[in-house]
């Protein structure tokens, strides 16, 4: 009998490997690989693009390849494209190789209203499932990411994790370095021993509520088009990743 392995394991072996610098925006990164048909990919590059620009991703970064090429173990069929993402469990990697001892808590889904967000709605721990949760949030339809993008009032993907208190000072440069890489999907940072969008933290902690990778996929979903989505699935130096805006897709497509 195969034992179970919770997604918290693969979470926290990935968060080690994370070598990303965002002053020098160099180094590893983790990404998610979504799978999307050939003849819809332009479609989906455009609806990525919105939800990047209405800052529901983890950065503008993504990388494009090509039906009957490999990255890492996944294989894209003849006639359909890859899609390379950052995963947001990348700012936990870069907290902890800034020697901040966080710990990813959960993944739910954040009602917003206005712009503002004002509470996890579903929620799903790390350390109870052996699946992705904003997977199986997303699975379960429980997202409004166009209302979100069109008026400012829905509900997202995101996740939550704890820090010291002590690193309060710490967890700010860090995150303020990566917002100026480009990684501008912190949503909330809460007070210590407070709760944060309706969730209690631990004593003397406090939580760092981070936009999921997923919305982008979410949203897709919710224009009734084909993805399949490998969450948490390889590590991608950040190099080899173009922004969004700077795509060549008839190349590409060649």
């Amino acid at each position: 009998m195969t034992d179970l392995m919770f997604i918290i394991s693969r979470i926290e072996n990935m968060m080690y490997q994370v070598t990303l610098d965002p002053v020098n925006r160099k180094g590893k990164i983790i990404v998610n690989i979504s799978i999307v048909n050939e003849s819809d990919f332009k479609k989906i590059i455009g609806l990525f693009r919105q939800a990047i620009h209405s800052g529901l991703a983890v950065s503008p970064y993504i990388k494009i390849i090509r039906g009957g090429e490999n990255i890492g173990e996944v294989t894209i069929e003849k006639g359909k494209v890859g899609i390379a993402t950052a995963c947001s469990i990348t700012i936990d990697g870069v907290l902890l190789k800034a020697g901040i001892p966080v710990k990813p808590r959960l993944g739910g889904v954040v009602e917003i209203h206005e712009g503002k967000p004002l509470r996890f709605t579903d929620v799903l721990t790390y350390d109870s499932t052996t699946i992705d949760p904003l997977d199986v949030l997303m699975s379960q339809e429980l997202t409004s990411v166009t209302d979100m993008i069109n008026t400012g009032t829905g509900k997202i993907l995101a996740n939550l994790r704890e820090a010291p208190m002590p690193a309060r000072d710490k967890i700010e440069q860090v995150l303020d370095s990566l917002v100026e890489a480009g990684f501008s999907c912190i949503l909330e940072v809460g007070e210590p021993n407070n709760d944060i969008l309706g969730i209690q933290v631990g004593r003397d902690k406090l939580g760092i509520a981070v936009i999921g990778g997923t919305n982008p996929m979410a949203y897709v979903q919710e224009n009734g088009l084909d993805i399949d989505t490998h969450e948490l699935s390889i590590l991608l130096d950040i190099e080899e990743m173009t922004h969004i805006d700077e795509l060549k897709l008839d190349y590409l497509l060649k």
